[in-house]
């Protein structure tokens, strides 16, 4: 395609305007909200947010609808286009800026994680419209459009408050600790020893290949650090409970005590991953004690943070310490299994 002066102005507008927006979004990715409350108020931060992604959504399908078909833009009103994303980019990144740490750490970055996403979609529906036939609408063109649609309408379903946003951190938490548990199930319900029906004498050397499949001592092992596996599980939707029924975000110390949760949690679904990716053949006691050991050491410092919080009150407590000294237990029986005849 022949491309003359005002198609090329058009595009260099659009490059123009490509490169500013992926300024914006590296600074909102990395950069810091207002640190006190000062006037802020939620409930009018929430109204704004969602009005600044419904502007954003409308220049989204202005710029589509312009690019889509003959006649483009002219230079004139390809600038005028231009600004006008730009600036209900800069009026969301602005509203994401309002809301201050005070009113909670993990708040503040699933806020920003939206944001970015949204000004993640702007960058590309330009990206696609600039390498894109630019009398065409394409279907890439369609999907990308979809998708800063999808971004802006996400600013409604988000947490309110760092109560909603460490349920948030709970539930896909505790998720995939459950997927972990059960992938660890499976393996054990389909893999077998393929010498088990044939007999041996038990002063002989042991079998030398057990790179594809668990002895019997290997099992026992297994079963210890399930137990230890389930008691994570427990705590999390033990704690998603108490959170949903005690947690408080009306005030900055209830705030900083769900963020310290939120935390903490955020580190047990890597370690019970680690703990049961080392259970495979052939197993490594070493290895597997050790990342034991770093599970039980993390969920005996969830258990104190949880112990010390406002979110448990007097029935919490029965299953704090129930769950600590199943922590225990687990992993000594462990530790003795891995030990014998050793």
């Amino acid at each position: 395609m022949s491309v003359d002066n005002s198609t090329e102005d058009v595009c260099v507008t659009l490059r123009n305007l490509l490169n500013t927006i992926q300024c914006v979004t590296a600074r909102v990715r990395d950069g810091e909200s207002n640190e006190s409350d000062g006037d802020f108020n939620l409930s009018t931060f929430w109204d704004t947010l969602n009005q600044a992604g419904k502007v954003v959504s409308q220049e989204a399908t202005k710029v589509s609808l312009a690019f889509s078909k003959p006649p483009l833009p002219s230079p004139q009103d390809g600038g005028t286009l231009a600004e006008s994303i730009l600036k209900s980019v800069l009026s969301l990144s602005t509203v994401y800026y309002w809301l201050p740490k005070s009113q909670g750490i993990n708040l503040r970055q699933q806020v920003r994680d939206a944001t970015v996403e949204v000004l993640e979609g702007i960058a590309q529906l330009l990206e696609v419209i600039l390498t894109s036939p630019l009398q065409s609408l394409t279907q890439e063109q369609l999907t990308s459009t979809g998708s800063v649609w999808s971004a802006c309408d996400h600013f409604a379903q988000l947490p309110q408050d760092n109560k909603a946003a460490a349920l948030v951190v709970l539930s896909s938490q505790t998720g995939v600790v459950k997927d972990a548990i059960e992938e660890v199930e499976q393996a054990l319900s389909e893999a077998h020893d393929p010498f088990s029906d044939v007999l041996y004498d038990e002063e002989e050397e042991p079998r030398g290949n057990q790179d594809t499949y668990w002895s019997e001592k290997d099992r026992r092992v297994i079963g210890a650090c399930q137990g230890m596996m389930k008691v994570s599980a427990a705590c999390l939707r033990k704690l998603t409970s108490a959170v949903k029924a005690n947690g408080d975000a009306g005030t900055p110390q209830k705030v900083a005590q769900l963020d310290d949760l939120a935390d903490i949690v955020k580190q047990i679904s890597p370690e019970v991953d680690d703990l049961a990716l080392c259970l495979y053949p052939p197993m490594d006691y070493n290895g597997v004690e050790n990342n034991l050991s770093k599970l039980a050491a993390l969920m005996k410092n969830l258990l104190a943070i949880i112990r010390s919080s406002h979110v448990c009150g007097e029935s919490e407590l029965t299953w704090v310490h129930f769950l600590d000294g199943a922590v225990d237990h687990n992993l000594q029986k462990a530790k003795d299994l891995i030990q014998l005849d050793s």
